[in-house]
């Protein structure tokens, strides 16, 4: 490794790599390296961390009987405090790098060949020994975490029937209600609201036009005020004032674009919006970014390989849907599942989920889609959405709101996980990065006209 990526690694990792005469080789941050992960979490007593492998999930319960202590996966500003503090970008396995309690997982100790992150993104440092983690007499070793399947979520030709089954063993494990042959009514979903019946009707109606579609939004009056509020926001610049929906339909926003934005946002709004913390980007927020991002990246796509606008839209306002459903369905484990995926941020919030409950959100609301017979660009791209390697029906629409995530996340406009980006989505979706850039650049410059957008999907809750 050269002097250049030597000198990337942050002052605080040097010195206590010289001070504490750690044998180690410094290398790139591969995707297919088992890196040594560090969890935090806090109580009033303290920090304690949590040492596990990247194919890991810790087990919450198991740290706070083992520690002895009511802990709470550490809040997402503490650990960005503490990075800042000790200006690393990643946290190093080393249990005597600051004031902490540590516990490093068995079967991580316990490995050939140990990687820790080396403060920055770029690079790992490879351990010549376990031990060198573990320098503190108090640090424990204990079996803490359990190794899952990473390579995929069990996708199945009978994909619906299949994941039908997972929802009812999920459902039975969680909730102790009896197995019922409709999906909605084994999750006590509300019914479908009126305004979603008639446009899922009109959707297959071959005479559907503006006047039957604004007939609709208009019953709804709540409805017709969000469309026209969009319509008439700055992002879209419209000439002159909107003043209804069938001006908001002919002058700005189109027929298919109103269909499937009311359609979304009922069904939005048919289940009451969880509770989220302070730190977080609010739900809207989220599925007005994606969705804007993926009707931008819909319009860069040349001609002859672009998708259905409308669709790839309204599959990008859906994409979280299954979090409304996990938070409304799954009430008295949704926290319990939300602190895992806290304390676990090393690994997708599917794979957690399906940990947990036997079941993603993904899964659920696919699931319950095709259940309302929506189009398989929402139902599959949706089902899909975290799996860049899908290749099945409705993949662009799967592949978009990937990518969409993705960029947003590049641009600050969503918390950065640390997911690695496959690449392989442009090559599907015959779309050039510098094209992508572009887009996004636009997007980050209107993020204001879109929160303003959000801020009043909100205010109807």
């Amino acid at each position: 490794m050269s002097s250049h990526a030597e000198a990337n690694i942050p002052t605080i990792i040097r010195q206590h790599l010289v001070q504490q005469s750690i044998p180690h080789a410094l290398g790139p941050n591969r995707p297919t390296l088992e890196r040594a992960e560090v969890c935090l979490l806090s109580d009033d007593q303290g920090i304690v961390q949590v040492f596990a492998a990247s194919n890991s999930i810790v087990d919450l319960e198991k740290v706070r009987a083992i520690s002895r202590h009511s802990l709470n996966p550490m809040p997402k500003k503490d650990v960005d405090r503490l990075k800042s503090q000790l200006n690393i970008s990643t946290f190093p396995a080393f249990d005597d790098l600051f004031p902490a309690f540590t516990i490093i997982d068995k079967a991580l100790y316990e490995a050939d060949r140990i990687f820790v992150y080396s403060g920055n993104a770029a690079h790992l440092l490879a351990l010549k020994s376990p031990a060198d983690m573990k320098r503190k007499e108090d640090t424990l070793i204990e079996q803490v975490a359990t190794v899952i399947p990473m390579d995929n979520l069990d996708y199945e030709l009978s994909l619906f029937d299949h994941d039908r089954n997972e929802i009812n063993s999920a459902v039975t494990k969680f909730t102790a209600l009896r197995i019922r042959q409709r999906l909605e009514e084994t999750l006590e979903i509300p019914p479908l609201p009126d305004t979603v019946q008639a446009i899922i009707r009109l959707r297959v109606d071959p005479d559907a036009n503006i006047e039957k579609l604004s007939n609709i939004v208009e019953r709804d009056p709540s409805l017709a005020a969000q469309v026209v509020s969009w319509a008439s926001s700055s992002y879209y610049s419209a000439p002159g004032s909107i003043k209804s929906v069938q001006d908001a339909i002919v002058r700005v926003l189109g027929f298919d674009l109103v269909m499937n934005l009311a359609l979304g946002l009922s069904l939005g709004k048919s289940l009451e919006l969880p509770e989220q913390k302070e730190s977080e980007v609010p739900y809207w927020n989220v599925a007005v970014y994606v969705a804007a991002t993926v009707g931008a990246l819909v319009s860069a796509i040349p001609r002859e390989f672009r998708p259905s606008f409308g669709l790839s839209y309204l599959a990008g306002l859906l994409h979280n849907f299954g979090y409304l459903i996990l938070g409304h369905s799954f009430k008295p484990h949704f926290e319990t599942t939300n602190q895992m995926i806290d304390l676990n941020p090393h690994i997708e919030h599917q794979h957690v989920e399906k940990h947990v409950l036997g079941i993603t959100r993904d899964q659920i609301a696919s699931n319950l889609m095709n259940s309302w017979s929506l189009p398989n660009e929402v139902t599959l791209g949706i089902r899909y959405q975290s799996d860049p390697k899908y290749l099945g029906e409705a993949c662009d629409q799967a592949h978009l709101i990937y990518l969409a995530i993705h960029m947003l996340e590049r641009y600050d406009m969503l918390p950065k996980s640390n997911q690695r980006f496959n690449p392989v989505v442009l090559e599907n979706l015959n779309i050039k990065m510098e094209d992508i850039e572009q887009v996004m650049e636009q997007l980050k410059a209107n993020q204001q006209e879109l929160d303003m957008i959000a801020s009043a999907l909100k205010a109807e809750d």
